[in-house]
């Protein structure tokens, strides 16, 4: 207080998102927010005691805690001496938390020397009598606080229930995908995005690591889920972003190796905050997920998704030299102790012999050598795959389950706008570069300005050409593999023109090989259930 007795006074202002017209955009101030700021000022200009310091307002934030950015700063002038009064339209606006707000208003403020006002309560603390402050203060504070977790429980079953629906609810849709333009609940295929999963799923069953694809993915120029988005105008953030653009990695890949959504399969609730006091969220486990099968087109067929889903349980690192992994990694076990087969290599006259043994005899923890050589494997594994698409290709049901894992001809639309999107800012940077002579001579910009913006230029330019080149390639895969896919499909139907063994027909037909001692083999085929 001045020495004239005039309180320097803050005003304080709340409105959550529950409590009107609030959007979120912060484009614009709530009407509400508007309506408290006139009572308060109406309330000042009544008091010749009061004057106004400043104006706090937490627009679009919940009253269940206090973790809200202007009343921090309203607490650090009121500790720092500069505020000695504190006014709100009511308790509620203050906050809905009432052992956090009782301590405030009863033992904070006090200490500090601080009045506080609550101008449709009556409340008043320099006036309050015992009874205002043990009893009535206590009471409507609970009232409150009643009321928020009232809420809190009614979004979460109203949130439950939309999930129980197959209803998505998120704030931005899954990368693949786009919120229906005609109900935000829904998701529809994004062809651009949709046809980059198809590719990872596509490469993780030929055999190639996590890391693998995600270099290949920045050399080709493929922009990041996060970028992405950001690419399509939507304010998207996430705490686990750089200073840079953020770029693919293996557990991106395999975050999207690893969700049903792409199998049609809408999987919620995998979080959920605390309480409604608290912020923090919580992992909840997954016989508690939320899942509804067939809610929105399927990207990747079921058969693809949980032979992936398989490969992903194995280690599946690259083989030296390559970015996949050995021909028979994630599927080949001990009969016995279920561990997996590693490979061997053994030199001897300079002739190597390559060969499997059980992974726990490997580590001397028990069991037997289960020992097969990998050339007398791949030749009874490759024969009893052609004679079972001999007996397969009579079954159209069937048929048409392997016709669904073609390479797509869609999306390549989207590669073809993103080519243009980096071209159109390759030409922006190769103008600046090239007005940099004329800068120079005119004075603009002096040699050690010249020499830094030519090789920030040059790198960036370098950079997005590298970038165009690489989605032309994808182009260029994108339909040689359709061609290759369409005949390997042929070929597996006719069997008799399939000429060897390789990672994709494998992992394709076959979903688990047991090794026996005596080096019996015990074969389990994928399509075994449609027969």
């Amino acid at each position: 207080m001045s020495s004239k007795g005039i309180y320097d006074t803050a005003l304080y202002l709340r409105l959550s998102r529950d409590d009107a017209d609030v959007d979120g955009s912060k484009k614009i101030e709530s009407g509400s927010i508007k309506s408290q700021r006139d009572i308060l000022r109406a309330y000042v200009q009544e008091h010749d005691d009061l004057q106004i310091f400043d104006c706090y307002v937490d627009d679009g934030y919940s009253g269940a805690n206090f973790e809200r950015p202007e009343f921090k700063r309203m607490m650090d002038d009121v500790q720092n001496g500069k505020v000695n009064c504190v006014l709100v339209k009511d308790l509620s606006r203050f906050g809905r938390d009432y052992i956090e707000a009782g301590r405030l208003i009863q033992k904070t403020f006090p200490a500090l020397n601080v009045r506080f006002i609550a101008v449709t309560d009556g409340f008043d603390s320099l006036y309050a009598d015992r009874t205002d402050s043990s009893l009535i203060l206590p009471m409507k504070n609970f009232i409150n606080d009643s009321y928020c977790r009232d809420i809190s429980m009614k979004v979460r079953a109203q949130q439950k229930v939309k999930r129980m629906e197959g209803k998505y609810i998120g704030a931005f849709a899954v990368y693949g995908y786009r919120k229906n333009p005609e109900d935000k609940n829904r998701l529809a295929v994004d062809e651009y995005a949709a046809d980059i999963v198809r590719q990872i799923f596509a490469w993780k069953i030929t055999g190639m690591s996590l890391g693998a694809i995600a270099e290949k993915l920045n050399a080709a120029g493929v922009l990041s889920p996060m970028e992405y988005k950001r690419s399509l105008g939507m304010k998207y953030y996430t705490g686990f972003e750089g200073g840079s653009a953020a770029k693919w990695a293996a557990a991106s890949v395999k975050r999207i190796l690893a969700n049903p959504v792409y199998a049609g399969t809408m999987v919620q609730g995998k979080r959920e905050k605390v309480n409604y006091k608290v912020k923090r969220s919580i992992d909840k486990p997954q016989e508690e997920w939320i899942c509804v099968k067939n809610t929105h087109e399927a990207i990747i067929s079921e058969v693809e998704f949980l032979t992936v889903q398989e490969l992903l349980k194995y280690d599946g690192r690259a083989s030296d030299n390559t970015d996949t992994a050995n021909l028979f990694s994630g599927i080949l076990i001990c009969a016995d102790c279920k561990a997996p087969m590693i490979k061997r290599v053994n030199s001897y006259k300079g002739k190597k012999k390559v060969f499997y043994i059980c992974q726990t005899k490997n580590k001397s923890m028990g069991c037997s050598r289960h020992s097969i050589e990998e050339e007398t494997l791949k030749k009874i594994v490759f024969t009893e795959i052609r004679n079972y698409f001999e007996l397969l290709v009579s079954y159209p049901e069937v048929a048409a389950v392997i016709d669904k894992m073609d390479v797509g001809y869609g999306g390549v639309a989207g590669y073809e706008s993103q080519i243009a999107a980096f071209q159109a800012e390759y030409r922006k940077y190769y103008e600046l570069k090239s007005g940099l002579s004329v800068d120079l001579e005119e004075g603009l910009i002096d040699q050690k300005e010249y020499g830094e913006f030519y090789h920030l230029y040059e790198r960036k330019c370098s950079d997005l050409e590298n970038a165009i080149n690489g989605q032309k390639k994808i182009i260029k895969d994108l339909l040689q593999n359709g061609v290759a896919a369409k005949t390997k499909m042929k070929k597996i139907r006719t069997t008799r023109q399939l000429q060897e063994l390789d990672r994709e027909l494998l992992v394709t037909a076959v979903r688990k090989i047991a090794v026996y001692e005596n080096k019996r083999l015990e074969i389990e085929f994928r399509f075994s259930d449609e027969r």
